[in-house]
């Protein structure tokens, strides 16, 4: 497959496009500047501000993948850009705090909520309100566990819906590399159409 991936060189853009040539995918990164050449991998320049510079960029691609910061994003424009781009398939790097913790209790909603997570945090529960209103894109929304950084690509995790998952040590976790093991699977066997789920430990 063609998969682009918005915010390629990001943290987690880094590792989709690593885990995407890992499998023999071909790979539009797109950025706000080129990376370093390498095989398989067509950078392309474009602003997410621009519908019209995002579409261009997506030319070609079988799938999308929006891996950016949601703070200060015009989420709405994105998407305008993804559906002019003709691409049918987004896959959003998510946030953990839109997850419920118990039934009907969203972590980002609870008391001990730091605070400065909240500008990060809020717009990207609003994105995803915004996709379950979507009918024209085929979008799934992956919700990382609550501590997400560089790490191990163990390639064992588990898969939930709506509700953050705990490890056997009491932790809420997952790595950037086994994050995009759980996205790429997803693109190569869709099981999430038009929803959100999680990974964790």
């Amino acid at each position: 497959m063609k998969i682009a991936v918005i915010g390629a060189s990001g943290n987690v853009g880094q590792r989709i496009v690593a885990e995407a040539r890992r499998r023999g995918h071909a790979v539009v990164a797109i950025a706000r500047k080129a990376g370093a050449e390498a095989a398989g991998v067509d950078w392309r320049v474009a602003d997410v501000a621009d519908p019209e510079s995002i579409a261009g960029a997506l030319a070609g691609a079988d799938a999308a993948v929006l891996s950016v910061r949601f703070q200060d994003l015009d989420f709405d424009r994105v998407l305008d850009g993804i559906r002019r781009s003709g691409v049918a398939r987004l896959l959003v790097v998510g946030g953990a705090a839109s997850l419920e913790v118990a039934p009907g209790k969203v972590l980002l909603d609870q008391p001990d909520f730091p605070d400065f997570i909240k500008p990060e945090a809020t717009p990207a529960r609003a994105a995803l309100e915004r996709l379950r209103d979507e009918t024209a894109l085929d979008w799934t929304f992956l919700s990382p566990s609550i501590m997400f950084g560089p790490g191990e690509r163990a390639g064992t995790f588990r898969l939930g819906k709506d509700t953050v998952l705990t490890a056997a040590d009491g932790q809420s976790h997952i790595s950037y590399e086994d994050y995009a093991v759980a996205l790429l699977d997803e693109i190569e066997q869709p099981r999430h159409s038009r929803e959100r789920f999680t990974v964790g430990y």
